[in-house]
């Protein structure tokens, strides 16, 4: 007897600095956020690492040190765990691998990744770019395959892009579902991505704050943070 297969709904969720921050990694917009402490022109552009390359080693180095000491968090597992329902895609602004971590099979980082470093002279040529421990400090001297010096494979300011973001785009306008986790979306390019998505899928926002106003047209706000959110959020999907 011929068996039908199901159908599985393509389910693609957007998460930025929130959901992270509840695994202990520092945000950078909030209040106590890095850019209050740091000057994002120094330690994150590229002017910045010319005038002071040990200075921004220094800061990623530290940041990739906390990767070390941090765990995926229930939201992070949650959403890991979906993929036994739906075909999911995790499209994030984090640096972080905690999605990995938790389990998520399919990751699109737009910023780059902590896990990774590149050429400082070609930074999106994937023959420069590789993975590099956590627990190896980036060091001055240390050399791309182009023989530049190596620098995080981040996204500074005033830099493009690399190819994930049509990547994203494309998920994005054939999701079924679509739901952004612990992002303000005031990140641009990125946050334009919720322009995208299709008028009549379900659309959720999970995010602690007040969104009068702010909320994009058509979406349902879970208001809490994502570890709590993630659960009414589960049960939401179930009556879809």
């Amino acid at each position: 007897m011929e068996t039908k297969s199901i159908i599985r709904q393509k389910l693609v969720v957007f998460t930025g600095a929130g959901i992270s921050k509840e695994s202990g990694i520092p945000t950078f917009r909030d209040a106590d956020g890095l850019w209050k402490k740091y000057d994002a022109k120094e330690l994150a552009s590229v002017a910045g690492f010319e005038e002071k390359p040990q200075a921004v080693l220094d800061f990623y180095n530290a940041r990739r040190k906390n990767l070390l000491e941090v765990e995926p968090n229930h939201a992070h597992i949650v959403l890991a765990e979906l993929e036994q329902m739906h075909d999911v895609t995790i499209i994030t602004q984090n640096v972080d691998n905690l999605h990995e971590r938790a389990g998520s099979s399919r990751v699109i980082h737009l910023h780059g990744e902590l896990t990774k470093v590149t050429s400082s002279r070609n930074r999106l040529d994937p023959d420069n770019i590789q993975e590099y421990p956590l627990e190896k400090p980036i060091l001055l001297g240390d050399k791309a395959a182009d023989g530049s010096q190596l620098r995080p494979y981040i996204v500074w300011f005033g830099e493009y892009l690399g190819p994930e973001i049509q990547e994203a785009i494309h998920l994005i306008e054939y999701a079924d579902i679509f739901v952004v986790i612990g992002t303000s979306l005031v990140v641009y390019p990125a946050a334009g991505l919720v322009d995208y998505v299709h008028p009549e899928i379900p659309k959720f926002i999970v995010d602690p704050g007040v969104m009068d106003g702010k909320l994009p047209h058509g979406f349902m706000h879970i208001r809490a943070g994502a570890v709590d959110g993630i659960d009414i959020l589960v049960e939401e999907l179930k009556k879809l």
